[in-house]
């Protein structure tokens, strides 16, 4: 009997680290869509780099919570919702000390090489402009209504999948996409107007 105990314990250890490792071949083939949905909840992409790598850490350390054969992508991007939740929660209780880039100024240096030169350079500028105001106007959402409105709008993700990431009830997924979309529209119409 002795004998068949370490026989049955190196069996198990073989089929957790099977287990294991398709767990992390299955997370690993949706990196780009949970990217996709990062980078719609941060402003830069060293933010959503950042918050997908923390993402995966926290996936691959509590591997066995995850049930095999339920929706893999939402629990994936339950866990990133939830960590970008802690981040905004941790930005709001320290102040901003993060130094300007390059990039922070693209739209100035842009503005300010058009001036001078075609109707062509100045369009471009405008188009710009245009594409920066629909991601500004979305991050200054509320989180809450923010994250609804990626997910679903931006992420196509169902009204079930998104509750099921944001751990709330589809009614208040649709409430708040209703009012998200309605504040976007205001603040894009306050942009354009201005």
């Amino acid at each position: 009997m002795g004998d068949a105990e370490p026989e049955t314990d190196g069996r198990r250890i073989a089929q957790q680290a099977r287990d294991r490792v398709r767990f992390e071949e299955e997370a690993l083939a949706l990196a780009d869509q949970v990217y996709r949905v990062a980078r719609r909840l941060v402003s830069t992409r060293e933010e959503a780099e950042d918050l997908v790598q923390e993402t995966y850490g926290r996936a691959f350390r509590s591997w066995r919570s995850y049930s095999p054969g339920t929706n893999l992508r939402a629990w994936l991007l339950r866990i990133l919702t939830n960590l970008n939740l802690d981040r905004g929660r941790k930005i709001q209780r320290t102040p901003d000390l993060q130094p300007l880039e390059e990039g922070d100024y693209y739209l100035a240096n842009k503005v300010a090489a058009a001036q001078g030169e075609q109707a062509l350079d100045q369009d471009r500028v405008v188009e710009r402009l245009s594409q920066d105001s629909v991601v500004t106007a979305l991050s200054s959402l509320p989180a809450d209504f923010r994250d609804v409105v990626v997910l679903v709008d931006i992420g196509e993700f169902s009204y079930a999948d998104a509750a099921q990431i944001l751990d709330i009830p589809i009614g208040t997924v649709m409430s708040r996409l209703h009012r998200g979309r309605r504040l976007l529209k205001q603040r894009l119409a306050e942009e354009a107007i201005a």
